[in-house]
């Protein structure tokens, strides 16, 4: 049997989806507008090699986020405006979120480990409060990577929503 599909039907997934990112991505960069505003003087005396390199090339990937995030409020809004070419851009914004999710994931176990061992370096715990903290640690360390891993999954389900004929069908 035919698939058929409504000419000029508009879906409730594409409008709230598009509408989500625009509200999040307007979000992020007028936060990032504001801290480029009144940047934090960082040390990297304390952090361990990976996160002073971070530290140190700040300023150049807060104006990497800022242009991602104005790329992806113009690709909302061609996506709201049912436009085919704001859709591939908005698929192609995803899936850079989806890769650079892998070695954020990374990232977040290190700054957890960092901002651990830089709060309790010089000081001894009893052993009940070094297991609390232990097993705290361990938790948000493992909640960190299932919402990472969560996140991504939604992404993915939303990248494969957007390829779908029926969504295609609206942006023809």
């Amino acid at each position: 049997m035919p698939q058929t599909f409504n000419v000029g039907a508009r879906s409730r997934f594409v409008t709230t989806t598009a509408w989500a990112f625009l509200l999040l991505a307007g979000f992020a960069a007028f936060s990032t507008l504001l801290a480029d505003l009144h940047p934090q003087a960082a040390s990297g005396g304390s952090w361990p090699a990976l996160l002073g390199l971070i530290v140190d090339h700040l300023p150049w990937l807060m104006r990497a986020g800022l242009l991602v995030s104005m790329l992806m409020v113009a690709s909302a809004v061609g996506v709201l405006l049912r436009l085919d070419w704001a859709r591939r851009i908005f698929i192609g914004l995803l899936v850079l979120a989806l890769l650079a999710n892998v070695p954020g994931l990374w990232v977040q176990q290190e700054v957890v480990q960092a901002l651990l061992g830089s709060r309790l370096g010089g000081v001894v715990l009893p052993p009940q409060a070094a297991d609390l903290v232990s097993g705290l640690s361990t938790a948000a360390r493992s909640m960190a990577a299932v919402m990472t891993l969560v996140g991504c999954a939604l992404l993915v389900w939303i990248i494969r929503r957007l390829m779908s004929p029926a969504v295609r069908q609206e942006f023809a």
